[in-house]
């Protein structure tokens, strides 16, 4: 098929989001935490969370490489970033951090 195409353009690819274990449990003990500071807060982070998760599922090598195969994708209002690396067409969450704690996700790529 002829890039630019019209049938080209036409074709999408279906990505699967896996979130490992460690990264789903980050998530939720740092809503938690939001929450237990302000009402809403949590859900505001985990509203952050999924957006940019969409974002990457769209655009995957849009974000810059943080360590190997392992991109990093900065949330905008929260000091997070959600670390991933693709597995085939899918995309696996490693790590949803405080972007100054690199270290802790790195032994999960």
């Amino acid at each position: 098929m002829v890039r630019g195409s019209s049938k080209a353009a036409e074709l999408s690819v279906t990505r699967q989001v896996v979130f490992r274990p460690q990264a789903e449990d980050e998530v939720l003990a740092t809503r938690a935490w939001y929450e237990a500071r302000r009402s809403g807060l949590g859900k505001e982070f985990a509203q952050a969370v999924d957006e940019m998760v969409s974002r990457i599922v769209e655009a995957p090598m849009a974000y810059q490489r943080a360590h190997g195969d392992t991109r990093r994708a900065v949330l905008s209002r929260f000091p997070y970033a959600v670390y991933y690396r693709l597995a085939g067409e899918d995309v696996v969450v490693l790590a949803v951090h405080g972007r100054q704690h690199e270290s802790h996700w790195q032994s999960r790529s």
